[in-house]
This record gives C-alpha cells, sequence and structure tokens, in this order.
C-alpha cells in the first residue's frame, strides 16, 4: 500500500514535531507544509517537503492541523469541507459550543476527525489502563514551566489531556466536577487561567482530582491510580509504571522500630513507541479504513465538556 500524502497546516512547536513524525514514517508521505510564516518555509525544507503558504487541499489524502487554538474553528470546517480525513490538534476549538460544531459538521459530512490526545499513545499510560482492574481513586499532576507562545489558559492546554485519561480510566463522565483557577504570571491573557485545582466523582462513587500549572519549574507528568489491593503510580515522561501492594502483616521491635512490608512490582510497558508515533499511526489507520472513525469521533468532545464544566465550577467559586 503506498504512503498516505498528508499535508500539515501549522508549522510552529507542534506542528514541527508532527512534520517530524509524518517525514519519518513508512505509512505517511509529508506532501507539504502551510504556514504563512518563514517557519513553514524552514520547517518543510528541513523534512524534504514543499512549502505552501496557504493549504492545497487537491494535492493530498488527509491533513495535519496543528494551528495556533483560536484558527481550530476555522480551519478545521474548511479542511471538512474539502471532504478530506483530518488530525486536528488538541483543543478542538477554544470554545466548547465551537468544539460542537465542528464534530457535528465532521459527523454530517461522514469525515474521519481526530483530535491530538496523544497522551491516549503514551505506552506507560496505555499499560496503567490495561492492569487497573478496579480503580476507587485516581489523582494526575501536569506541570510545566512558563511558555509564552500558549495563549489559550493551561486548562485547555494541559488539563484536558487528564481528565480524557481519567474519564477513560473510570470509563464514563464525571457526575460532579469542582474546579478552582489561578491566575498569576503577568505574561498571560488576560482571563486566562494559570493553574487549575480539579475534584472529581464519578458514577461508582470513584474519586479523582487533577492538578496543572504552567507556571512551575519543572516539568512533571504523574498519574497515580488506587486499588483497594494496590496502587498504580506512572511517570508519563519516563515512560514507568510502578505497583505497589501493601503486607498486611507488621511489626515492632526495640532495635529498628516499627516495620511495614510493600511489594514493589515493575510490570513491562506494553504498546511500545513514541506516542505522537503510534498517533500517527492510529490516524493513518484511521484513513485507510483500518480504524473505527464513528467510535473516534464519538471519543472527541466528552474530556472538552468537562473541562468546560471546570470553568463554570471555577467561576461560581471566585469570590466565594
Amino acid at each position: 500500500m503506498s504512503a498516505v500524502r498528508i499535508g500539515l497546516i501549522g508549522a510552529g512547536a507542534m506542528g514541527t514535531l508532527h512534520a517530524r513524525v509524518i517525514a519519518t514514517s513508512a505509512a505517511a508521505e509529508l506532501a507539504w507544509v502551510a504556514d504563512p510564516s518563514e517557519a513553514g518555509y524552514r520547517v518543510a525544507e528541513r523534512y524534504g517537503s514543499r512549502w505552501i503558504p496557504e493549504p492545497d487541499f487537491g494535492s493530498v489524502d488527509a491533513v495535519v492541523v496543528a494551528a495556533p487554538t483560536h484558527l481550530h474553528h476555522h480551519v478545521a470546517l474548511e479542511v471538512i469541507g474539502s471532504g478530506l480525513p483530518m488530525l486536528l490538534e488538541k483543543p478542538l476549538t477554544d470554545d466548547y459550543d465551537r468544539s460542537v460544531e465542528v464534530v457535528e459538521a465532521a459527523r454530517r459530512a461522514g469525515s474521519v476527525l481526530m483530535c491530538g490526545f496523544v497522551e491516549r499513545f503514551n505506552p506507560a499510560v496505555r499499560t496503567a489502563l490495561d492492569i487497573a482492574t478496579a480503580p476507587v481513586h485516581a489523582s494526575t499532576v501536569r506541570h510545566s514551566p512558563y511558555q509564552e507562545r500558549i495563549l489559550t489558559g493551561v486548562a485547555l492546554d494541559l488539563l484536558i489531556h487528564d481528565i480524557d485519561i481519567l474519564m477513560r480510566l473510570f470509563a464514563a463522565d464525571p457526575t460532579i466536577v469542582q474546579g478552582m483557577h489561578g491566575y498569576f504570571d503577568p505574561r498571560s491573557v488576560a482571563g486566562r487561567e494559570d493553574m487549575v485545582e480539579v475534584s472529581m466523582r464519578f458514577p461508582g462513587g470513584e474519586l479523582a482530582t487533577a492538578s496543572v500549572s504552567r507556571i512551575a519549574q519543572r516539568k512533571v507528568r504523574i498519574l497515580r491510580v488506587g486499588e483497594l489491593g494496590r496502587a498504580i503510580d506512572v511517570d508519563l515522561l519516563r515512560q514507568s509504571v510502578t505497583v505497589y501492594r501493601h503486607i498486611e502483616e507488621s511489626s515492632a521491635d526495640q532495635d529498628s522500630g516499627y516495620r511495614q512490608q510493600t511489594i514493589i512490582e515493575i510490570p513491562v510497558i506494553r504498546h511500545q513507541g513514541e506516542p505522537l508515533q503510534l498517533q500517527l499511526q492510529h490516524f493513518v489507520d484511521l484513513v485507510v479504513g483500518a480504524g473505527d472513525p464513528a467510535a473516534e469521533l464519538e471519543s472527541l468532545l466528552p474530556a472538552h465538556r468537562a473541562v468546560a464544566r471546570v470553568a463554570e465550577s471555577a467561576g461560581s467559586l471566585v469570590g466565594v
């Protein structure tokens, strides 16, 4: 089967990463890079592709959109109108109602639409979700140093990944969402939050918390899953999983004091590969008919809807 010809819209930080994985994939070809700036030319030249200021939909089989978030709504509707399959970077748009418009447009057109939830393809996350059998609690921490290029709030930039993970872990939408926003850095766009703390309850009574920040001094990506008989710790950056089991027997003696015992297991990481490359392969599968476009479409809005609920909750708590 010939390589899928993919056009890339946007040559910023994420666009450059997409260009690399497309150009080095045996299943895809980077047909062009569309960006009106000089950055587009540099990225296209670096990866042996063609630079064009505006997309040429007639020359490709599919499109990856990594344009700035505030342009997603317009660009996505344009791509859907062209009839091409699309991988649209997260978030779908900067507003939940506009994200619904994009999904509904894709549904009416029968188009393949995928969102850049790259953590779905993180081997450590996938391994943890595979081995978790009866989670009752989970927590996530996603902290990063400040990046001025990010114009959206931290919820749509970072929190959406963790909410998507938590909803997949518990296989449900949260029934209760409570969130608090923090606004601290003067470089941020007015009204765009720098920190979010979230608490959620799921239909079976399970609890989850999520903490995100873009004003941290180091990058942290952690998922912790609690079950009645064990705990699963995931480092998303190192792609490692550790399982802990507490042994009931404990003892105390005069020499060593009180002792507890914990069994530590290191499971084999499944689904090996770079998350962005694995995401691209999933997109190619959808394009060539080897995936389930309807199921993919249904999976896109729940995390966006939950982030909107966090914003509503945070707004209601202002001044309390």
